[in-house]
């Protein structure tokens, strides 16, 4: 997994509103945070969480992504839903999750399988990891995120 002070991978996405974002040069800083699946009731919390507090991160100079390996039509429906506003990617083809080292093996219940590691990063406009949160608890990281690129 990405710490800081390693690049961002040279990886260009494109977010459900069309607005394609260069990873590895950001143009200012960028929240990335990768979550496991739509519609389920942490991801739910943590997708909102982040759009609730949309405006004080752009206020503090980022922008925030939500990536999953999720398919596009999922992403719309989950945003509908939840009348979600931080953009959601889909990584389909797990490069974006696979490049941050986030998609590996999870234990739960006593079941051994790979996914998705609850993570996020805080990139700088020079595309360098400032900040790397892995295995993420919910409650509260959106407000330590918060900080951190208040901060930076």
């Amino acid at each position: 997994m990405l710490k800081p002070g390693d690049k961002a991978p040279v990886i260009k996405v494109t977010t459900g509103t069309g607005e394609v974002i260069d990873l590895a040069a950001p143009g200012g800083k960028l929240v990335v945070y990768f979550y496991p699946k739509d519609n389920t009731p942490g991801c739910t919390k943590q997708a909102i969480a982040f759009s609730e507090q949309l405006d004080a991160f752009a206020a503090a100079g980022a922008r925030v992504i939500g990536v999953s390996r999720d398919p596009v039509a999922s992403h719309e429906r989950f945003t509908a839903k939840h009348d979600l506003t931080v953009p959601l990617v889909a990584d389909e083809d797990g490069a974006i999750s696979d490049a941050f080292g986030t998609w590996g093996e999870k234990k739960n219940y006593g079941r051994t399988y790979m996914g998705m590691i609850r993570s996020t990063f805080l990139i700088g406009a020079d595309g360098t990891i400032l900040e790397a949160w892995p295995n993420v608890r919910v409650k509260g990281h959106v407000e330590k995120v918060l900080e951190a690129v208040e901060a930076a």
